[in-house]
């Protein structure tokens, strides 16, 4: 509606505003000109007597003359400026903004309403002329229905996501929206919203209101609002009327402890505008965090802002009306001047032509000839999209979403006579205490540890974070269910006298809630009939469709319920488990070998005789104990080997490997036999209780029926998750029935075992005399805690006071108020547990290794030995010297006369081997010695020889 209003206001309007603006098209401008003009018209449109208007106008005039001045832009065309002030109205807004049209205008700064903008986007779509908006941050306007639209600030989508940031950062979980009812109000909310969503939180509340609205609206609204849980505010209104929301809630007592305030960007443009502030609105102030666009301190920033308090273009000197929106505005005729400087190098020309669909009528006094199309709109629209420059905001780019890059807040805390920087918020790393200039250096980091801000001053002068959260006052306690329970009524039952409830889970939970730092009043309402257990998916379901807050009482916390409602940390454990019958086992003759498996009496006696034949291999060679005949030295390894678990193995062991592997041995054997002599003296000492059900296990694979308490969740657990037939579960509502079923047993219609929560089972069996007894172990690990609805505050608060209570006993007190069991129902009686090999294989694995390595070292020794010891040294004594062929053929043994080697003694083979090695000294002497005399010989001859020549 408020689109099209623009379009028909325009047709009712047309004709006066030819005579509003007779002179509108301007006598400089042909339908085409040269590329390089002498003049081009710029237009500016917004409210001059405003926070934003103030301070862009002079803004605003001192780019026009700073580009006219400066030869190296434009190349001797000048800008030629054209205002036009829309008054703060929707409709003399757009009066304005076609009046401006109808001059040629390349390009409109402009407007900052968000609501005008909307409408006049329409209109430069239409004639392709780009509007630079310095001033509307309405999310929706960067949709590709506006195409000729561009921000040149930031959008609130950005500062929204910054504030959601910030809210859990702090951890709250709800907040309440007060802004103004337009376009740019209800479009950044509705981002809040979407925003808050992805942390888990929500605006509870949305509490609008119009544009221009008294005081007494205002105060209408917030006493509504004072009256609700939430206590965190964020405030997104216009700058010029913005603090009437605070005065109203300084006197309303809503700017003390325990309120948060947030405020977005109008409140700190406001106070910039005001130079210096005063101290009655610094006043309404005090605790109040604010998001201020986020500007570099550049050297130009620095120029432009010693410029300001003498700028010619103001009406008063000093800094009064600086804000952001000046450089955004200053930074908004730059853009549009580089651009225009693109468009002409690249040979765009300055052209306008009549649309044929808009043309005068005979019947009409309307001349809608007189609004013309911008022919080098879309180049000169690619242009703009193109620049990339530094201004006096920062970098002027656009993404591809037509946003400025690098989007940032300040996060202004309020106090005292001015305010102070806690943190920046930006795009890339999120809340920080660095300068975002110094954060594009590095690689992003939005990770919850990453996320910093300085301490905060919240209102009431305290540096304690605010819970963000009351009851609500408005008289309604909180509505508590509490399972109207037929049986194990310890837990939770009903009761005559106040608060109409009593029981183990209602003293936990009221002492946890005398815990919290403030009241939580509360009234407890029977959930049930009474003559059989409520269902309790049913009872959470209930607290998930606000029906009730919270529900207490032994609730299990199970996966499908935890997907509606939040639990508190269990103040029980608990899990299922099995009990049956069970009766005494009678004694066995063959007991004494229960405390060992199968496989572990196996392993031992192996290991006995490998160990045995292991010493015998080592001790043999050099140990007389360990020979004589096959017959003995196998009876020796039997021997030895079981001797030595008791100790008492006669053989001495004389090397060294044998006593090492003897050592290891006898370590692995007192271990073992010290386990053996325990678990035997537990299984003949203690009473032993056996049941044909062993576990959930047997239970699974058996099929007899199976009883379950009446409402709990173990029915749909047997079902879905153990896959066992329904038509085998039975629902029992009491104690007696559990004892009923359980004697009679499945062949006298009874169960043959029963699944439920420890919890019930332990008050079960303490009545049993030890009848029946729980079978296995716990097969599930759950808890009972307390349910409130999602993203409840209480359940945080309750679970810290939960475990303080489990910290200082007095958890522990309370459960033994109620909660009595005798040692029977404690005892989790099983078929016996056997010691087996995954207790031991650690110690046979280091024995084993032990003996094999031994073997390798003793291996090595007698190979060694063998090379050196020649069999054929026993027959011949002195042996003519033989060809090496021939001698190869004597040398090469079979492997029986390697065994033979193994079995003589080792002092026999080193005397063969020093024998051996004397003799082979002895030959070579001989050798020597005959070599000398044939040289002799040779010597008398030769001399011989010489005296008969000479004679």
């Amino acid at each position: 509606m408020t689109r099209s209003l623009g379009f028909l206001i325009f047709l009712i309007l047309w004709s006066p505003l030819e005579v509003v603006g007779g002179t509108g098209t301007n006598s400089s401008f042909s339908n085409s000109t040269s590329s390089r003009p002498s003049v081009v018209n710029i237009g500016a449109l917004f409210t001059f007597n405003s926070v934003i208007g103030r301070a862009a106008r002079p803004a605003i005039e001192a780019a026009i003359n700073d580009i006219n001045s400066d030869p190296n832009i434009l190349k001797g065309t000048k800008l030629n400026l054209i205002l036009h002030d829309t008054n703060c109205s929707g409709f003399l807004g757009t009066v304005e903004a076609l009046q401006l049209m109808e001059n040629d205008v390349v390009a409109a700064i402009g407007p900052q309403s968000s609501g005008i903008a909307h409408v006049i986007s329409h209109v430069v779509n239409e004639l392709h002329v780009p509007l630079l908006s310095f001033g509307a941050t309405d999310p929706t306007l960067s949709a590709l229905q506006y195409p000729y639209f561009l921000r040149t600030t930031q959008s609130d989508y950005f500062q929204m996501y910054a504030i959601a940031d910030l809210v859990d950062f702090y951890e709250w979980r709800e907040v309440i929206a007060i802004f103004v009812d337009d376009d740019y109000g209800r479009s950044g909310i509705s981002v809040l919203g979407d925003a808050l969503a992805l942390k888990r939180a929500k605006i509870s509340f949305k509490a609008g209101f119009s544009p221009g609205a008294s005081n007494s609206t205002i105060y209408e609204l917030l006493v509504g609002v004072n009256l609700m849980e939430s206590r965190v505010y964020v405030v997104h209104v216009n700058p010029d009327s913005g603090l009437k929301v605070f005065s109203v809630a300084k006197s309303l007592g809503m700017m003390s402890t325990g309120y948060v305030w947030i405020a977005t960007d109008w409140l700190p443009s406001h106070l910039d505008s005001m130079q210096p502030v005063d101290p009655d609105t610094m006043n309404l102030l005090q605790g109040v965090v604010a998001l201020r666009h986020y500007t570099p301190d550049s050297y130009l920033k620095k120029s432009f802002m010693s410029r300001w308090n003498n700028l010619k273009y103001k009406e008063t000197a000093g800094p009064e009306g600086f804000n952001s929106y000046a450089l955004y505005a200053y930074d908004s005729i730059w853009l549009a001047a580089r651009a225009l400087d693109v468009f002409f190098k690249e040979g765009g020309k300055l052209s306008f032509s009549n649309d044929s669909s808009l043309h005068d009528t005979n019947e009409s006094t309307l001349h809608l000839a007189s609004l013309r199309v911008f022919d080098g709109g879309q180049q000169f629209l690619q242009a703009i999209l193109r620049m990339n420059f530094t201004g006096v905001s920062g970098q002027i780019q656009f993404d591809s979403d037509k946003n400025l890059v690098h989007p940032a807040y300040d996060i202004l805390n309020f106090g005292g006579t001015g305010s102070r920087r806690i943190g920046y918020w930006s795009n890339y790393s999120r809340l920080s205490t660095v300068v975002p200039e110094i954060l594009y250096t590095k690689p992003p980091n939005t990770s919850a540890s990453n996320q910093n801000l300085y301490s905060v001053i919240w209102p009431g002068e305290t540096a304690a974070k605010p819970r963000g959260w009351v009851f609500p006052d408005n008289g309604k306690p909180l509505r508590i269910a509490v399972p109207n329970r037929v049986d194990f009524k310890q837990f939770v039952q009903n009761d005559k006298n106040p608060p109409g409830v009593k029981g183990y889970c209602i003293d936990v939970f009221e002492a946890a809630v005398n815990l919290l730092p403030y009241p939580v009043p509360h009234t407890y309402m029977l959930f049930g009939n009474g003559e059989r257990n409520p269902s309790y998916d049913d009872l959470v379901y209930q607290v998930a469709q606000n029906k009730y807050d919270a529900a207490v009482g032994d609730v299990t916390i199970v996966t499908n319920r935890t997907k509606i409602v939040d639990f508190t940390q269990p103040y029980v454990e608990s899990g299922l488990v099995v009990v049956a019958p069970v009766k005494e086992a009678k004694s066995s003759p063959w007991a004494f070998l229960k405390p060992f498996t199968k496989e572990m009496w196996f392993v031992t006696g192996a290991f006995f005789l490998f160990v045995g034949a292991v010493v015998w291999i080592l001790e043999h060679r050099i140990n007389h104990e360990f020979r004589g005949p096959p017959r003995q030295q196998l009876i020796t390894i039997f021997w030895f080997s079981f001797s030595t678990m008791f100790f008492s193995h006669r053989e001495n062991t004389v090397s060294t490997l044998g006593r090492l592997v003897l050592i290891i041995w006898l370590f692995v054997v007192l271990i073992i036999n010290s386990s053996y002599t325990a678990s035997l003296t537990s299984i003949l000492t203690v009473q032993q209780l056996t049941s044909g059900i062993q576990g959930i296990d047997s239970l699974i694979s058996s099929n007899d029926r199976i009883g379950v308490q009446d409402g709990s969740f173990a029915w749909k657990y047997l079902i879905n998750e153990l896959n066992i037939a329904e038509s085998r579960l039975v629902i029992l509502k009491n104690r007696e029935e559990y004892f009923i079923s359980l004697q009679n047993g499945p062949k006298a219609g009874g169960v043959a075992a029963i699944v439920d929560e420890l919890a019930y089972i332990e008050l079960f069996l303490s009545s049993t005399n030890c009848k029946f007894s729980t079978v296995g172990q716990e097969f599930t690990k759950t808890g009972w805690g307390f349910a409130f609805q999602r993203d409840s505050p209480l359940a945080v608060d309750l679970s810290t006071a939960i475990l303080q209570l489990s910290e200082n006993g007095e958890l522990q007190k309370i459960h033994d108020k109620w909660l009595t069991v005798n040692e029977c129902s404690m005892q989790l009686n099983q078929a016996e547990d056997q010691l087996s090999l995954n207790s031991f294989w650690g110690l046979f694995l280091i024995c084993g290794i032990a003996c094999i390595l031994a073997l390798t070292v003793f291996c090595c020794r007698v190979l060694c030995q063998y090379r050196r010891f020649s069999p054929e040294d026993e027959d011949i004594e002195v042996e003519e010297i033989e060809p090496a062929k021939s001698r190869r053929s004597i040398r090469s043994t079979s492997f029986k006369d390697l065994m033979g080697f193994v079995d003589r003694k080792e002092a026999e083979i080193k005397d063969r081997i020093k024998r051996k090695h004397s003799n082979s000294k002895q030959q070579g002497s001989h050798s020597s010695d005959g070599q000398k005399r044939r040289k002799g010989e040779k010597t008398v001859v030769s001399h011989e020889q010489v005296c008969c020549s000479i004679e």
